[in-house]
Order: C-alpha cells, then structure tokens, then sequence
C-alpha cells in the first residue's frame, strides 16, 4: 500500500482540514482567503457588486424570532471561502443609507437647519463607524484572549477575524436602529414629555437597544466553534437592568434621568 492509500481527510467544526497518516493527525495549512479590504471598499462604488436583497433578508431575520439565523451564512462562508466576515458591503451601506433618512427626519421633526442636520447626521454616522470599531475590536481582544478553545498542539490555534467582529456590530446595531431611530421617532411626544411616565418609556427604549445590541453579539461569537463561555458578552445587559432600575428608583429624588430627553438636548437643543 503507497502512501496516498494511507491518506484520509476529514474536516472538524471549525472548518480545518485535518489530515490523519498511519495514526497521527496533522493540520494541513489553509490560507486565509479574506477579502481585502480595498477590494472591500472599492464594491461599494459598485451597486452591481453589492446584494441589497440579502441584506434587507438578514436585516429582517435580526428582528425576527430567531436571529441566530443570520450567522449561519458566515459558517458556509467559513467552509466555501475560508473567512467568516461578509465580503458584501451591501448591509453596511443600507445602514448609511437609513442613518441619512432618519436624520432628515429628525431635523425636519426638530425643525433645524441644514447645517444641524448636516452635523447631526455626520455625528450619527461618525458614532456608528467609530463606536462599531472600538467594539469589535475590544471585543475581538477579549474573545481572542479569553474565549478560544485550546486544543492540541496539532491544531493550528484558530482567532477571530477583525471584520468579523465589525459584522457583529453591524448585526448588533440594526435593532439598535429600528428602536431608538425608527420606532422613538413616532414616540416623540410621549418619551419629550416631563414626569415619570416619559422617564420610564423613554428609558425603556433604550434599555431594550441596548439589551438587544448584546443579545446580538452574543449570537455573533456564540456561533464561532472555536470560542466558549461566550456569556460574558451578555453581562452588559445586567448593568443596564440595574441602571434602568435606579433611574425609576431614584426619579423621586432627582437621581432619574430620561435618556430621550439627554440626548435631544445633546444633538438639537
């Protein structure tokens, strides 16, 4: 029997390819296929490169009851391509795209002019890259240096992408988006007001956005095979039930703030 008879190859959770000989496992090295990220850049001048359709399913699926769902694609991504980030800009452009309605909105609802809707919308979308960007990165640290699964020494240590991560935020965001952007926006009236009740509904809001964001995350690294105890990344959660607690709490005694009305005093007034 010649040596390639000896040969098998299976492939384990992760998406390596492990060959076996004669009893001993080795890792056959793959490249990295990532999209660059220039490439990446450039498919966004390019509508006829970008799948709005498939963006618009994922975004329906992360406000549906199983938004777990929208990582399943980065696992066959994982085995067809050999990275788990999206190589479409298409669901990152879409959020541009409703960051700028939702500004003409709110500029026109504030009245301001075109240089406040200019700023506000700048300073959206700036918070929404900047922010996104020091999460996935904070977060990527922690998964990589924490959460990774040791295994033997005949496995190549596998670590999660930094687009990766980023997608997560992106993922993570959109629900973030439907509440305080959308679904704040017809409740203006109720969360401006004064008194308890728009201090609970509008704190409300943002306790639910916020929660959401995690739970997202959550998913996002929960769904890589290679990390565990990817809880701890639910563990914000916790502080803001506490801290939503203590404004209703503390309202009597002039403790409780209503986060609606801090933040239109931030961005219009």
């Amino acid at each position: 029997m010649n040596d390639r008879s000896k040969m098998r190859l299976s492939v384990p959770t992760g998406g390596e390819a492990l060959v076996s000989s004669s009893g001993a496992h080795q890792l056959a090295p793959r490249s990295s296929s990532a999209i660059p990220p220039m490439q990446y850049l450039h498919r966004l001048s390019d509508l006829k490169q970008m799948d709005v359709q498939s963006a618009m399913d994922q975004m329906k699926q992360l406000l549906g009851t199983r938004p777990q769902s929208v990582y399943k694609t980065s696992y066959y991504r994982k085995q067809t391509k050999n990275h788990w980030a999206r190589d479409d800009p298409a669901f990152g452009a879409l959020q541009v795209l409703f960051l700028g309605i939702a500004a003409i909105a709110y500029s026109v609802a504030f009245r301001t002019t075109f240089a406040g809707f200019l700023s506000f919308f700048l300073y959206t979308v700036l918070n929404y890259l900047g922010l996104g960007w020091v999460l996935a990165t904070l977060c990527r640290e922690v998964a990589n240096r924490n959460l990774v699964v040791h295994q033997s020494s005949t496995h190549v240590k596998q670590t999660v992408e930094w687009m990766y991560s980023f997608d997560i935020h992106c993922n993570s965001f959109f629900p973030v988006f439907m509440v305080l952007y959308v679904l704040q926006f017809f409740m203006l009236p109720i969360v401006l007001d004064e008194g308890l009740t728009a201090l609970i509904v509008a704190n409300t809001l943002y306790a639910v956005a916020l929660s959401w964001y995690w739970y997202i995350t959550h998913l996002g690294y929960r769904s890589l095979p290679f990390l565990q105890n990817t809880e701890v990344f639910l563990f914000p959660i916790a502080a803001f039930i506490l801290l939503y607690i203590g404004m209703i709490v503390g309202y009597p005694f002039g403790l409780g703030w209503n986060a609606a009305r801090v933040m239109a005093r931030f961005y219009f007034m």
